[in-house]
């Protein structure tokens, strides 16, 4: 059967979308399995369905690459968003979307009537490990700055949720992690139930930081939204920012603007459509 499908990324984080609005798609593990390879299908870090919701404009449902589905993506929701707005579907600039994490609110920004980014209200962090989940078996409120260790080398993590599990390592140069070796030792590590997203970051200025990034069920990808945002929160509790102050968060794709406040942690960034197409499924 022809599927239509839009491919889009928000700072090289790219997935393919397909709209559930008009097409049922059946068996969302396993087509995002045979899509996602770069070399013999469409090629992306995953799938993501734009669906009806009940309770919001729409529903985000996102798969990675090997099949997994993922509570929330920072990265897919603003093209998500794009493609509402763009296609008529919501004529608003202000748009709500369901997640497996909660619905979540975007403003989106228009050049010529376009989508070109969007702020997203991305909700407050949690820290308690018994909600990311982290097995700990101290009594721990908060795992900052949290000494683990890896092949006999200790790591410092701070882990926190932001709809999904983030483990935040800070280092000197985010350019010496070799990734596909460190990655995986943390995705699998016992501590983390459902595995984990890693982050290594790089503080760069008072407001600045560069970070690569290990998603679960992915490998290291060009951007996380979720995984920026959990970089800015680690930061913060690790006292490197304030809170209220904006971040610039600087990937291997683009940048992401992210500012923890009180009550939420706003996350700002582009959304593009890279191109259009039909498969058989």
């Amino acid at each position: 059967m022809n599927f239509k499908f839009t491919k889009m990324h928000g700072c090289g984080n790219d997935y393919i979308y397909f709209d559930c609005f008009k097409e049922r798609l059946e068996n969302p593990d396993q087509v995002a399995k045979k899509l996602s390879n770069r070399h013999f299908s469409v090629g992306g870090d995953g799938i993501v369905m734009i669906c009806p919701s009940t309770v919001a404009d729409a529903k985000m449902r996102m798969f990675n690459s090997d099949g997994s589905e993922g509570k929330m993506c920072g990265n897919a929701i603003r093209c998500v968003g794009k493609y509402l707005s763009d296609n008529k579907i919501i004529d608003r600039d202000t748009i709500t979307i369901e997640t497996m994490s909660g619905i979540k609110i975007l403003e989106l920004k228009k050049v010529s009537g376009r989508v070109v980014s969007a702020r997203v209200d991305m909700g407050k962090p949690e820290f308690r490990p018994d909600k990311i989940p982290v097995n700990v078996a101290e009594n721990l409120n908060k795992l900052v700055s949290y000494p683990i260790k890896i092949d006999n080398v200790e790591y410092n993590i701070t882990c926190v949720s932001m709809g999904n599990p983030h483990c935040v390592v800070f280092c000197d140069s985010v350019d010496e992690i070799d990734m596909v070796e460190l990655g995986p030792k943390f995705e699998n590590n016992r501590l983390f139930p459902e595995k984990i997203n890693t982050e290594f970051v790089q503080i760069l200025s008072p407001n600045e930081i560069k970070m690569r990034v290990w998603e679960r069920g992915s490998g290291e990808t060009m951007a996380c939204g979720t995984g920026a945002c959990a970089a800015v929160v680690a930061a913060v509790e690790n006292g490197f920012f304030k809170l209220n102050e904006c971040v610039l968060v600087r990937l291997l794709g683009g940048q992401l603007k992210i500012c923890y406040t009180k009550n939420a942690v706003y996350m700002e960034g582009d959304a593009h459509v890279a191109f259009k197409g039909e498969v058989v499924i």
